[in-house]
C-alpha cells in the first residue's frame, strides 16, 4: 500500500463513523468550466456571483494537471477525479505507465465501478459523443481516448456489476465503430444485456429501464435526460451514482456561456428535487483561456456569432478568448452529505476520496 493511500485510509477510518453517509452522488463535470469561465457567465448573465453554484456551500479549488504535464486534456483530467489517481494527457482510467495509443497501463477502478461493484445503480450523461473522454472515464479503460469502438465495445463485458445502466450522449456512428472494434453485434449485445437502445431523450421514460441513447445531435434536453436518469436510478433502494457532462468550451464565446447557464440552472434544479440523502458536485475537468477584461456593467459583453477569431481575441474585447486548455486550479463546489470534505486547495484525485467517503466505502485493499 503507498504512503498516500495509507494516509487516507486513515483520514477515512476518523471520519466515517461520524459523518452522514450519502445514499446518491451526482456529480456534474463543466467541461473547461475553469474560473475564468464561471466569471465570465456571471457577467454575462448580468452581475457578479450570480450563479448558483456560486451559492452553494462548500467551496475548494481544484488543481488539475496531468501525471506529468502542467496542463490537462478531458481524458486524464477526469480519470484522476474518477479514480483517485493522476494518469497522461489522452488515456483513459489506466495508470500513468500507459503510453497513448502504444501501451496500456494498470486498471484504475472508477468510481461508477465501485457503485456497480456494490449493487447501486450508474448513469452517465453528456453533451458529448457517449465516447468522449469525460463519459469514457468513468466507465472504460484505454490507453487512448481516440479509440472510439474499443471503448464503447467495453459495455458489453464490464468488469464489475452489469455495467453503467443508464448512458446518454452523442452517438453518430458509434455503434459502427464498435462493432468494427469488436467483430461482433454490438447493438444485440447491448440488447440482449437488458438495455434498451435509443435515439432521442424523448423515447427514453423511467419505464425504459436500462437504456443506452445514442442521440444524433449533441444539442439534446439534457435537463430531461437528467430528470429521466434520476427518475430510472432511484428505482434502487442501494442507491446511484450519476455523472452529468455539459461542454463549457467558450471557443465559440455565446454558445459556451449559454451551455454553462444552463447547467448551473440544472444543478440548482436537482439540488432542490434530489433530497438530503443526495450529495451532488460541481467541477471542472480542466480550464480554458477566457478573461474578463473590460467593460461596464449593462454593457453588451459578447460579441455576434459572426465576430472573428480575431475580434475575440482583441485586447479590447471584454471577453477576451485566446482558446485553449490552460492549467490553474477550477473551483468545486458541493451540497450534501459529505460535502464538507470540499475546502481548501487539493488535488483533483482526491475529489474521488471524497466521493468514496461520502458513500461510507474504503478503497480496495490492493489499492485502485
Amino acid at each position: 500500500m503507498s504512503v498516500r493511500t495509507l494516509v487516507f485510509s486513515i483520514w477515512l477510518a476518523t471520519t466515517l463513523a461520524a459523518a452522514p453517509k450519502a445514499k446518491n452522488v451526482i456529480l456534474f463535470l463543466g467541461d473547461a468550466a475553469g474560473l475564468p469561465v464561471i466569471n465570465a457567465a456571471a457577467a454575462y448573465k448580468g452581475s457578479p456571483q450570480s450563479l448558483f453554484i456560486q451559492r452553494m456551500p462548500q467551496v475548494g479549488l481544484m488543481d488539475t494537471s496531468p501525471a506529468s504535464a502542467w496542463v490537462s486534456d478531458s481524458a486524464a483530467g477526469m480519470t484522476a477525479i474518477v479514480t483517485g489517481q493522476k494518469t497522461e494527457n489522452g488515456v483513459l482510467s489506466q495508470s500513468a505507465t500507459a503510453i497513448r495509443g502504444k501501451k496500456d497501463g494498470e486498471t484504475l477502478k472508477t468510481i461508477l465501478e465501485y457503485a456497480e461493484q456494490r449493487g447501486l445503480s450508474t448513469g452517465v450523461i453528456s453533451t458529448d459523443r457517449v465516447t468522449g473522454a469525460t463519459p469514457a472515464a468513468c466507465y472504460a479503460h484505454s490507453n487512448s481516448r481516440s479509440k472510439a469502438g474499443e471503448i464503447f465495445a467495453q459495455l458489453l463485458k464490464p468488469p464489475y456489476g452489469d455495467g453503467v445502466d443508464v448512458l446518454v450522449g452523442g452517438g453518430k456512428n458509434v455503434l459502427a465503430d464498435a462493432e468494427k472494434a469488436a467483430g461482433t453485434d454490438v447493438a444485440a449485445g447491448l440488447k440482449s444485456r437488458g438495455y434498451a437502445v435509443l435515439t432521442t431523450v424523448d423515447e427514453f421514460k423511467s419505464a425504459s429501464g436500462r437504456a443506452v441513447v445514442l442521440v444524433e445531435q449533441s444539442r439534446f434536453d439534457v435537463a430531461a435526460a437528467v430528470e429521466r436518469a434520476i427518475e430510472t436510478l432511484s428505482h434502487n433502494r442501494k442507491g446511484y451514482f450519476l455523472m452529468v457532462e455539459v461542454d463549457a468550451h467558450t471557443s465559440n464565446l455565446r454558445e459556451g456561456l449559454d451551455r454553462f447557464l444552463l447547467l448551473d440552472r440544472l444543478i440548482e434544479q436537482t439540488v432542490h428535487a434530489a433530497g438530503n440523502n443526495t450529495l451532488v458536485i460541481f467541477a471542472a475537468d480542466h480550464s480554458f483561456d477566457t478573461r474578463l477584461r473590460a467593460g461596464n456593467k449593462g454593457d453588451v459583453l459578447v460579441p455576434p456569432a459572426s465576430a472573428s477569431k480575431e475580434a475575440l481575441a482583441s485586447p479590447k474585447a471584454p471577453i477576451r478568448v485566446l482558446g485553449g486548455h490552460t492549467g490553474e486550479e477550477v473551483v468545486v463546489a458541493a451540497q450534501g452529505p459529505g460535502a464538507e470534505r470540499v475546502r481548501g486547495f487539493f488535488p483533483n484525485a482526491r475529489l474521488f476520496e471524497i466521493m468514496l467517503a461520502a458513500y461510507g466505502w474504503k478503497p480496495d485493499s490492493k489499492g485502485r
